[in-house]
């Protein structure tokens, strides 16, 4: 696709992963919104790329329809649509709870369902549209502490081969993007961003995975790309 004034949407895009996104698309020539639950960071990482600032919590799911029409509302249309927002928790078996179930699942999964449901109305009715959800490389295999959070991200992975099957007939494109290790603020309870160390990815090298992604042209797409850091 083109992504010179195209219409995007990033959830959880004032840090991290989706913030470098939303940098690198603007930078192309998109018009790009961006979705966070702090209004204050949210702002002033909307302030920086020249964004437009959707204050959501997809947690909240009632809030979700009126809050995705407003971004339409306010890009003027909607052709892409970044799956980033999540959070994490990682207990060891014996500390499982339902709440703690809840608490990632609402986001990661419920929500992040509710929100893509809603776009892909405007995808339909316009025989369009690319959907890139952001999971783990953590929805490939498991590992210590995982089952809440890996399970989160195997349901995303399932959605997203689901949709995939489902929404090919529509012109829309579904693409998964397993990021490995990335040093950034998820899952710190001050939301401060974690140094970057030798080794380890950047959220820039999963900015332009999406990139290259989205830029393939519309006869094809890229069902499921997972990135590793060369020598971690």
């Amino acid at each position: 696709m083109e992504l010179k004034n195209a219409k995007i949407l990033i959830t959880g895009g004032s840090s991290g992963i989706g913030k470098a996104t939303a940098s690198l698309l603007a930078e192309t020539g998109a018009k790009v919104a961006i979705t966070g639950r702090d209004p204050g960071k949210l702002n002033k990482a909307a302030d920086e790329m020249g964004a437009i600032a959707i204050d959501l919590d997809q947690s909240r799911y009632d809030d979700i329809p009126e809050k995705l029409q407003t971004a339409v509302s306010e890009l003027g249309g909607l052709d892409v649509l970044v799956n980033n927002a999540g959070v994490g928790v990682f207990p060891s078996m014996g500390e499982l709870t339902a709440e703690k179930f809840e608490q990632v699942f609402s986001v990661n999964v419920f929500g992040l369902a509710l929100l893509t449901q809603e776009a892909v109305k405007i995808f339909k009715e316009q025989n369009s549209g690319n959907i890139v959800n952001i999971a783990s490389t953590a929805a490939t295999k498991g590992f210590p502490t995982g089952s809440i959070y890996g399970a989160s991200k195997f349901a995303l992975r399932g959605m997203t081969l689901c949709w995939q099957t489902e929404l090919r007939k529509h012109n829309i494109r579904v693409m998964l993007i397993n990021p490995s290790e990335v040093p950034t603020a998820f899952a710190r309870e001050d939301r401060a961003e974690r140094p970057v160390t030798d080794g380890k990815l950047t959220s820039v090298e999963i900015a332009h995975a999406i990139k290259s992604a989205l830029e393939m042209d519309n006869r094809g797409f890229i069902p499921e790309l997972s990135v590793w850091a060369t020598n971690p």
